[in-house]
Parts: C-alpha cells; sequence; structure tokens
C-alpha cells in the first residue's frame, strides 16, 4: 500500500483543556469547523473510542459536504484517533495530538493518513493543505477566545 501523510501543526495560545474541549465539544466545534467560508452542522457527536461524529459542511457555493467520523483513540487531553468519510465509505484516517507548550499554549498536530498517494493526491490537488490550515486557524482563534 502506498500511502500519503498530511501534517499540519497549529500553537495555539490556550491551554490544553480549553483546546481539547474546544475540539470535542458540539457547542463549540460547528462555531470554527472547516475552511474560511464553511459551517458545519452538527448532528450528533459522542467523543468515545468507537463514537460517532456526524455533521455536514457547507461550502460557500452552497454545496453540502455529509461527513462521518468514527472515534478509534480518545486520551483526554492529548489525543484524539478517528476514520473520516462521508456515509459510504472512509476517505482518511487521522490523529490529532494536543502537546504542552511554553506559556500555556498548546501545539496541534493534525495528522491524516490516505489509502493511496492517489488519493493523497487528489485530495491535495482540491485544497485539502491549504483548508487544513484554514480549519486550525479558525479553530485556534475561537480557542483564544477572540472569536464568539
Amino acid at each position: 500500500m502506498d500511502e500519503c501523510e498530511i501534517i499540519i501543526t497549529r500553537l495555539v495560545n490556550a491551554p490544553r483543556e480549553r483546546v481539547f474541549d474546544v475540539w470535542t465539544d458540539a457547542r463549540h466545534v460547528s462555531l470554527w469547523w472547516g475552511p474560511n467560508g464553511f459551517t458545519t452542522t452538527t448532528y450528533e457527536m459522542q467523543v468515545a473510542v468507537g463514537g460517532v461524529w456526524r455533521f455536514t459542511m457547507h461550502g460557500p457555493d452552497g454545496r453540502d459536504w455529509p461527513n462521518r467520523i468514527v472515534y478509534s483513540e480518545v486520551v483526554r487531553p492529548e489525543r484524539l484517533a478517528y476514520s473520516h468519510g462521508d456515509f459510504e465509505r472512509e476517505h482518511f484516517k487521522a490523529v490529532v495530538s494536543f502537546a504542552e507548550a511554553a506559556d500555556g499554549k498548546t501545539l496541534v498536530m493534525l495528522r491524516t493518513l490516505f489509502p493511496s498517494a492517489e488519493a493523497c493526491a487528489a485530495v491535495k490537488a482540491h485544497g485539502a493543505v491549504e483548508g487544513g490550515q484554514q480549519t486550525l486557524a479558525r479553530f485556534a482563534a475561537f480557542a483564544e477566545g477572540t472569536v464568539a
């Protein structure tokens, strides 16, 4: 299997417990999830091993993107692992780590692993890296309290 990994990091000026909560609480995540211009509707979110987060991302062009995440690992407040797809198939696996950094900050690392180099190249061609960076920027702004 010729896999491909994308890694995106962001230093967040907030303590790790808050950062983890903002990432895993449905009341928060729908307010920041997705690239610039996207909104998110969460239908269910159970952050536990075997738990599911079902949501739809609404693009600025009016297109809806149904998503389904199934958690395989939850280690509060350090790490999440999950498979991410739609309701028909898994698209990639992801691991999000939350590491304490100096001055009460948190380093967030989002690692996505695609099943093939071709799948990885396709998502990169559609802006996955930039979209991931925008998503983490929106997340950081919310976690830091600069966006309500």
